[in-house]
């Protein structure tokens, strides 16, 4: 199955940004300090998550094959 693209920027995208605020938050935010190291986990897990799904490779393009004749030019 190919990668679809689309789908990991959507996923990319909010983890990036949530995992950043998580970090930001626990590094510079004076309300976190009881829950600190829960923020930083958390934070380090979505930045994680976000940076592994830019990472994986999809499919090669030479397994997609068009096999719908309609779009296939004579």
């Amino acid at each position: 199955m190919a990668r679809n693209r689309i789908a990991s920027g959507i996923v990319m995208v909010p983890c990036v940004l949530l995992g950043a605020a998580f970090l930001s938050t626990a590094i510079w935010g004076d309300a976190a300090s009881g829950n600190r190291s829960l923020a930083i986990g958390i934070g380090s897990l979505l930045l994680f998550a976000g940076l592994l799904s830019l990472a994986i490779q999809g499919g090669s393009p030479e397994a997609e094959t068009n096999d719908d004749p309609t779009e296939q030019s004579p």
